[in-house]
Order: C-alpha cells, then structure tokens, then sequence
C-alpha cells in the first residue's frame, strides 16, 4: 500500500549560505567583539575618573616676592639708602571642590594669605578668581573659595582609615601646568602604605602624620589634588614626593594627607580661618632671642620663654611659672615657635605632656595633664 506524503507537509531544505548572508554573519560577529572590547574598557577606574575629573582644578597664583636689594634715593634726607626689590612670581598646582558654592581644597605651600592673586581653572574651560578662606601651614591645607555665582562641580570624601593596602588609587591633577584648557591628568598606582608619619623638624616643621603611600605618579603641579580610590571617591590630598636625594621626579613614593583628617582640620578653616589645639598648654611664650637674653639677663639658649601662665591652665597645675624657657616638649628640643606648634599638635586632650625646663641655671622636668581651655 502506498503512503502519499504531501509537500506541504515535508520540511524545507536550508537555505544554502550566499555571500551576502555569510558577509551579514561576520559583521554580526564583528560588532558583537566590538560590544565586548567596548564593555570591557569601562573599567572601575574610568568610572573613578569621569567621577571625579569635573570638580579637580588647576590653580595658578601670583605672589610678590622679594629678592635682593637696590639703591634709592630720599630727596628729603638727600642720601641713598637700600631697599628690597619685589618682583611678581607665579607658580601652579591643583585642587578640588568640595561644595557647589565654590569652595575649594589644596595645599598651603600652593596658595596661603600671601598670594596677590589666585586663578582657579576648571576642566570646562571657565576660570574664576578665588580668595583664601584659611591656610594652615603646619598642617599644608588650604580652603579656598571662587568668586563665581553658579552651581560648581564637587567630588565626596572617603574614608581614608578604611584604606586598604594593594588596592588601586588615582592620582588627579594638573602636573608641571603643562595644559592650559586644566583638564586634569590621570595617573594609576595602588596603596603602598597607610600611617606614614614624618616627625617635624626645624627644617621642615609641617606636620604630616598618617600619611597615605602611593605609587601613582605624582609630580609637581600635582600638589593640592586628590588621591581617589576606585570608588571615586577622595581619599587624601596628594602632598609631597620622596626622591631620596637621587633626583627632583617622582621615583615612586608619593604621599598623601589622609581624607579623615582632611576634613577635620578644612572644617576649623571654614569656621574660623586658622587651626586650634584641642587642649590649652595655659601659657603664653615667645621664642628666645639674643634680644631677649639679653633684655632679661638669661642665656642665649634655643627655646620658648614663658611670658604668662593661666592659673587654671595645665602650666600652672604642672608647676611652670612665667621666665621658665621651655627647652624640650616631650623627647624633641624646641628651635622655635613654629616648630613648638608642630610638637604640640602631636598631643590631643588628656594626654600627659613631658616638658623639659629651664630656670635659674638649673634644667627641670615636668608634666603638663591637657584639658578643655578653661576660661578665666
């Protein structure tokens, strides 16, 4: 018995591949690679970086400096006499907003209360002048704030004490000034190492502890930037370099001040322009001078001389009386006013203070307990 199989039913052969559908399937095999390469480009970092770049600045500042010295005449004394001669200097470094009003964080050494004049560029191509806030030169933070009336850019603070070790870092900034248009330059790196501290010393009495280690490049003009994690977010401010005497670049140590301690001190700056202790030592003192020695017949000794003391203060309670010269505070020998303010700021509330005296030809040691400023 025969079976009558209809056609409509059978399957249809497959269309035999032409060159058109074969030169279909590799442009379809060719934009879907296309996707992928694409895709994989977008990495966190670049993320980090579209984050972050809008809000970091380029700041060029104008200070008068003096260097060397020059005959004049006064016609009312009829004499010649020398006077400095100021020259205008400009130098560069970076930066990066932290409110829409315009309210910009660097380094003291990149712009302080000296500057004549201070130009804050942004990537978009604007430029604003800005006015110093507050610097503080112990810490190497400043706050600046553009003089400009729009809604600016900002980037958000990390938390630098969760920063890990071997994680990735960017470096943003704007390094040597090299590009005018101030869209900020981008080097990658990782964490080397957190809580680097660098002890004051009469030399460089600025007080960097806690400092954020990385490889990522930074170079000069890089100052003032921010040190980002792969999140976007800023984790310090990049600072210095160490060369190791070997040359003036980067060789792979650069460091950061930590984002935590960032935003403590940029908070008194906003607030009142200038950094506090958070304890009152109870006195007040003057650096020794020959001057001095000699006005109030004391050696000529490196230190502090004690002009006034609180009697409700730490001083007092630790025995410290007015014409005692403050020789060392804790182990460190104290060279001068400045660098005592970097010693103290390495104390907080309720720490015992060692300090080392000197009174009637004889050296005496003390303890000073820090308290709250007590008003009198």
């Amino acid at each position: 018995m025969s079976q009558v199989i209809d056609d409509s039913m059978a399957e249809p052969d497959e269309a035999p591949d032409t060159p058109a559908t074969q030169a279909m399937n590799v442009d379809d095999e060719s934009q879907n690679v296309g996707i992928q390469i694409n895709t994989s480009r977008r990495t966190a970092i670049t993320k980090a970086v579209k984050e972050v770049s809008p809000a970091v600045v380029s700041i060029t500042v104008t200070e008068m400096v003096q260097g060397g010295r020059r005959l004049a005449f006064d016609k009312f004394y009829n004499q010649f006499f020398s006077v400095p001669i100021e020259r205008e200097v400009s130098s560069m470094g970076s930066g990066f907003i932290i409110s829409d009003d315009g309210l910009v964080v660097t380094n003291q050494h990149v712009a302080n209360k000296h500057a004549k004049k201070i130009v804050v560029s942004l990537p978009d191509g604007s430029q604003y002048e800005a006015k110093v806030l507050g610097a503080d030169e112990l810490a190497d933070l400043a706050l600046l704030k553009i003089q400009g009336d729009r809604a600016f850019p900002t980037v958000d603070f990390g938390n630098s004490d969760s920063v890990l070790v071997g994680e990735w870092s960017l470096a943003v900034g704007n390094p040597f000034g090299l590009f005018e248009s101030a869209q900020p330059s981008v080097t990658v790196g990782v964490i080397s190492a957190v809580n680097r501290d660098f002890r004051p010393n009469p030399n460089e009495p600025r007080v960097y502890m806690d400092m954020i280690q990385t490889d990522a490049a930074i170079n000069r003009g890089n100052s003032g930037g921010p040190l980002v994690d792969s999140e976007g977010k800023v984790i310090g401010v990049n600072t210095f370099i160490y060369t190791g005497g070997t040359s003036n670049g980067f060789v792979g140590l650069g460091f950061a001040i930590p984002s935590n301690r960032v935003q403590k001190i940029i908070e008194q700056l906003q607030s009142s322009g200038e950094v506090q202790l958070s304890y009152d030592p109870g006195f007040k003192t003057v650096e020794m001078s020959y001057n001095l020695a000699a006005q109030y017949n004391l050696p000529a000794i490196r230190g502090l001389l004690v002009k006034s003391v609180n009697r409700d203060g730490p001083a007092f309670k630790a025995g410290i009386v007015p014409g005692d010269i403050i020789l060392k505070i804790g182990k460190e020998s104290v060279q001068s006013k400045m660098h005592a303010q970097a010693l103290f700021r390495e104390f907080a509330e309720g720490d015992s203070m060692r300090v080392e005296l000197f009174r009637d030809g004889e050296r005496y040691e003390t303890k000073m307990y820090l308290r709250k400023k007590v008003q009198e």
